[in-house]
């Protein structure tokens, strides 16, 4: 147990403890932001804004740039997620007359949405393949100054950062748009991330992404119970 404890966390025995608190509270709100996904509440966006923030600034300072842009991507989206999904509630509200409900109207995934999900996945993994290919002058104090530049450099995690990078950053997009299936992104997304985190020494956020993922299967077939109720009281 004692070998088992060490290998979870024995990469905190460096970390200054600002850091472990602050990835601490970001998981905490992490997490409190993808139920209240699951419950449609549009509190998971100002939830989610705490989180994302505090990641930004560690994985800034661990240099997981790829993860970090991640962080960045989902504060500008949570913040238009809010306001479309507080847009949408109050429509919903005023065609029931009844401004009591907190009813959020979720729809399914449209051939439309395809154009915009592949400029999204292809914009990304252009972005943060070429933020790691950089990243020896990045590291270098943003110098030119003897760093060694190429392809060739890439590893296995960098690959999977990007691929990961276009899933959440497509996931991210749909939850902002109200798509049922950005859920089926999550959980992709989010069953890899849980290895990928452990690898890196994080490993509350690999814990995080276990929670992620099992809160993400449950709310995607949440969420279609919810769609077949909605669509038959439009009809009732």
């Amino acid at each position: 147990m004692v070998e088992l404890f060490s290998w979870l966390f024995g990469q905190y025995a460096d970390y200054p403890a600002l850091f472990i608190g602050l990835e601490l509270i970001a998981v905490i709100f992490g997490v409190a932001s993808v139920l209240l996904a699951s419950k449609l509440n549009a509190l998971v966006f100002p939830i989610g804004l705490v989180s994302t923030a505090i990641f930004v600034y560690l994985l800034w300072e661990w240099q997981l740039f790829g993860d970090m842009f991640i962080n960045a991507y989902y504060t500008v989206m949570g913040l238009y997620g809010w306001f479309n999904w507080s847009k949408n509630k109050h429509t919903v509200n005023a065609r029931k007359k009844d401004n009591s409900q907190n009813d959020i109207s979720i729809e399914h995934i449209q051939s439309s949405d395809l154009p915009i999900m592949a400029v999204l996945a292809s914009g990304t993994v252009a972005f943060v393949a070429l933020v790691y290919y950089f990243r020896p002058v990045i590291n270098n104090n943003f110098s030119f100054d003897g760093a060694v530049l190429g392809m060739h450099l890439f590893t296995w995690v960098d690959y999977t950062d990007m691929l990961t990078t276009a899933l959440f950053l497509m996931a991210m997009w749909l939850m902002a748009s109200r798509k049922i299936e950005h859920w089926l992104l999550w959980i992709v997304a989010d069953a890899i991330s849980v290895p990928l985190y452990f690898y890196k020494g994080l490993t509350f956020t690999a814990l995080q992404y276990v929670v992620f993922t099992l809160i993400a299967v449950w709310a995607y077939y949440e969420l279609q119970r919810r769609y077949r109720f909605q669509s038959h009281a439009a009809y009732a």
